[in-house]
């Protein structure tokens, strides 16, 4: 079992994501802890949190007083909502919240049933619940949860919210096609996404580039797609490497099924709905790019930002870790396109939040204008006895002298 522990501020966002599974009828309440129940069941957030106020004593100063625990058991552990609640409350306890008022939710949207909790983190004199290697105890505490209840160790099994056991390509190590080939198999077996400007912009994060090409073979025209490593910064090194020496679950109409197939899984398990909750509760809960992030990559989100010549936000792309999804901002609607994070962030980015170079991604990713042949270049090589040509930047011209 795996617990994510989240630290925010705003006790209605937390309170408001869950409620949603609940009117969605993809979730429900558990059990609640000295909050004040209706007789016939249902809950109203704004009388939850008026609960939850009466436990917080006036002038309280801490500024991220919402806990927002999310308790993830392994998928083959099929759990009752009566054993969920007993592991819930002594979860609880051992963190030190056994007294505080929380409310356990229960969410039914995927095959991983799972429980969220949301509670505070003071107490009703005032003061703060011991925070003091929190992560560490929480481990502890699901190790004992596991062993009491039979449940299937963490460690036993990769679980569905832990990211694949990749690392990024390091072309100075050396065989680059080895290291190219086992990551990129295993992300696009283990993500969704709905474009190519996706599926590059997931590799990289891992310093893969993947460009398309076109060329004719017998005298038919042929798409291909070629990988190269890069650098920290995007920049391409050593040469590239033809799909078809990597395998056909990595060619161009592999990926192009990849799609299809991602298309119809995203919708299905409602992902764009569960990503768009996430990210706007950061989002209203943080001021600055940076913090932004940083609080993303707690609930194991990467986002990439494309920028202009002038540093004006053009792009962004969420990598979700946890349900292996690749989405652009525009999918999850307005409030989360590149112009409202440019309307949010662009009196607070400062420069060291800017990327160094105009066009990158916060790794020095060149994600281009949204289609492979972002590099307008020409180029001509020849694998075997096919001609492939992609277009690349034009050579500078010299100058001719008068």
């Amino acid at each position: 079992m795996i617990a994510k522990i989240s630290i925010g501020k705003s006790l209605y966002g937390a309170l408001a994501y869950n409620q949603k599974k609940v009117d969605q009828e993809k979730g429900k309440v558990l059990f609640t802890n000295k909050i004040i129940e209706k007789a016939d069941g249902n809950f109203n957030i704004h009388e939850c949190i008026e609960c939850f106020n009466n436990h917080i004593p006036e002038g309280i100063r801490t500024k991220n007083n919402v806990i927002h625990i999310s308790l993830n058991p392994h998928p083959d552990d099929k759990l009752t909502d009566e054993q969920l609640s007993k592991i819930a409350q002594e979860y609880m306890n051992k963190l030190g919240y056994g007294e505080q008022p929380f409310m356990v939710f229960k969410h039914e949207d995927i095959n991983r049933h799972h429980v969220h909790i949301v509670s505070i983190r003071t107490n009703e004199t005032g003061k703060k619940i011991n925070d003091k290697f929190e992560h560490i105890r929480s481990q502890k505490i699901t190790r004992e949860l596991e062993q009491k209840y039979g449940l299937h160790p963490a460690a036993e099994k990769k679980q569905e919210s832990e990211r694949p056991e990749l690392h990024r390509v390091n072309y100075k190590t050396g065989d680059i096609k080895h290291q190219i080939a086992n990551t990129v198999k295993a992300l696009c077996h283990e993500y969704k996404f709905q474009s190519f400007t996706e599926y590059r912009a997931l590799l990289s994060l891992y310093n893969i580039c993947v460009e398309e090409i076109k060329g004719v073979s017998n005298g038919k025209p042929y798409n291909g797609l070629i990988y190269s490593a890069t650098n920290s910064k995007g920049k391409k090194k050593g040469n590239p490497i033809k799909s078809s020496s990597i395998g056909q679950s990595v060619g161009y109409n592999a990926i192009k099924k990849r799609i299809v197939k991602s298309t119809s899984l995203i919708a299905k398990e409602n992902l764009k709905g569960l990503l768009r909750d996430v990210i706007s509760d950061i989002l209203n809960n943080t001021q600055t790019r940076k913090q932004f992030e940083k609080e993303l990559k707690k609930r194991g989100i990467d986002v990439l930002f494309r920028q202009n010549k002038t540093g004006r936000i053009y792009g962004v792309t969420f990598i979700d870790h946890e349900n292996r999804t690749v989405l652009n901002g525009s999918r999850l609607g307005k409030e989360l396109s590149a112009n409202a994070f440019e309307e949010h962030f662009n009196n607070s980015i400062s420069g060291d939040n800017r990327t160094s170079r105009p066009g990158l991604s916060p790794l020095g990713v060149d994600l281009g204008n949204g289609s492979f042949n972002s590099h307008p270049m020409r180029w001509q090589e020849s694998f075997g006895n096919d001609i492939y040509s992609v277009d690349m930047r034009k050579r500078k011209r010299k100058k001719r002298k008068l």
